[in-house]
């Protein structure tokens, strides 16, 4: 049986690793903003995020991709906890991004990343531990331009690694996206499965279950309960409902709200086992933005 460290840490590597390898593969711009606020509790949750990616054509299939995403963590933590909350107010997390795709002769295009993070406080001069390795290997099929199929899809398989997790092996990642007719689609996957109905041209609405979260060093480590805090930690399961504008193809700006079912806020150690669980309550959830995409 996989024991609770593993569950979480498998958790917390299909939100990073998927998610940010996935939006590589198709998004060259993005601004985003989420917020968990103040529900039968005092303590707030706030995401700033900004990416850029930049494809350059190296062959007539391959392209090299460079780039980088930039999340800026605010946690307001009102509640009254037994020791001082100073240090956790603001988390920084930086990805830096090379990424390769080129097309085989079968169809299928295989995409591969290689992701070095910086998830730390940043309060003192960066050190080892800040650190983290990320990475993964794709095969895509994409077929949503075949006109000889009823039913146009994309296929993503592939295997993830993320030195977050501290398991020291990769971890599968699968996801399809099939248009059912020219109103219906849906995208079966993680870190985010949905059901979308386009209205128009213009305008999409859609329902999503997804995963969010994060895991990051602290630069001064305090005592909690006689043992010191080294990382912080958060989990998010989230449902709800999200409404997309596009402007044009490939610009659009989103809406998504909900709320979470499972939320896990945790201080660990330097081994990163929990030593103390902060806010756990379930709560509204908003997420909204722009994205350049493919």
């Amino acid at each position: 049986m996989i024991n609770n460290k593993i569950k979480l840490f498998i958790g917390i590597s299909l939100c990073f690793v998927i998610q940010f390898s996935h939006a590589q593969l198709t998004d060259l711009a993005r601004l985003e903003y989420s917020y968990i606020p103040k529900s039968r509790s005092e303590d707030r949750y706030t995401r700033l995020k900004a990416s850029l990616n930049y494809p350059i054509r190296i062959s007539e299939d391959g392209y090299l991709v460079v780039g980088g995403e930039y999340n800026r963590i605010l946690l307001h933590l009102d509640e009254s906890y037994p020791f001082d909350t100073s240090g956790l107010h603001r988390i920084h997390i930086i990805d830096f991004n090379l990424g390769y795709t080129f097309k085989l002769s079968s169809g299928w295009r295989i995409g591969m990343n290689f992701n070095p993070r910086i998830a730390s406080t940043l309060t003192k001069r960066l050190n080892s531990d800040d650190y983290f390795m990320n990475g993964g290997l794709f095969f895509i099929s994409d077929r949503l331009k075949d006109q000889n199929i009823r039913h146009p899809y994309r296929l993503i398989l592939g295997l993830t690694y993320n030195a977050t997790t501290g398991l020291p092996f990769p971890l599968p990642f699968v996801s399809y996206y099939r248009e059912i007719n020219n109103k219906w689609s849906f995208n079966a996957g993680i870190p985010k499965s949905n059901v979308k109905y386009s209205i128009n041209e213009h305008n999409n609405l859609q329902a999503f279950v997804g995963l969010d979260g994060y895991l990051a060093h602290l630069q001064e480590p305090s005592m909690v309960n006689g043992q010191h805090v080294d990382h912080i930690s958060l989990s998010v399961v989230v449902g709800g409902v999200g409404y997309e504008y596009c402007f044009t193809k490939h610009l659009v700006a989103y809406l998504y709200s909900g709320y979470t079912f499972r939320l896990n806020n945790v201080l660990r150690n330097k081994n990163r086992k929990e030593v103390f669980k902060l806010n756990d309550i379930n709560a509204f959830y908003l997420r909204t933005g722009i994205k350049f995409k493919i």
